[in-house]
């Protein structure tokens, strides 16, 4: 079940693997994100310290947050991912130019887990190529629709 999706990844890169991570999160983010406060559109994943992070995810806290806690809404949020995943996304990553971005946010056995994506940047006329083909698919399904 998902909670947020990042359409501009989709947009923006070549999807060409994705991974699901779980997250560390405080009280307070999750319960901003079960009440749907949060953004993924300029996040993206980096390596530090030995571990994957969300980075640039904004999650905005309720107005009934816990009064003895300090909410970031942008913090970097750690990813869980396990050791060989690690290993063989930081040789991707580092060598081979992709970069790491969050896909969406969605609920799995009760957790908050990420789906994140290892991509490739788009050129312009990339996407230009992408949106004519959306257009192409939308007017075929309109022409099918009216036909019959």
């Amino acid at each position: 079940m998902s909670i947020v999706d990042n359409r501009k990844a989709f947009h923006d890169y070549f999807i060409e693997e994705q991974l699901e991570a779980g997250l560390v999160l405080e009280g307070w983010e999750v319960k901003a994100i079960r009440a749907g406060r949060v953004q993924l559109k300029e996040s993206y994943v980096i390596y530090r310290d030995g571990a994957f992070y969300l980075f640039g995810c904004h999650i905005t806290p309720l107005q009934s947050a816990s009064t003895h806690v300090k909410p970031d809404p942008t913090r970097n949020r750690k990813l869980l991912l396990k050791q060989q995943e690690i290993s063989r996304l930081i040789g991707k990553v580092e060598r081979a130019g992709y970069t790491m971005v969050a896909l969406n946010l969605h609920y799995s056995k009760g957790n908050i887990k990420a789906d994140i994506g290892l991509a490739k940047g788009k050129k312009q006329h990339d996407k230009r190529e992408s949106e004519k083909e959306r257009e192409w698919q939308r007017e075929k399904q309109r022409l099918m629709r009216n036909k019959g």
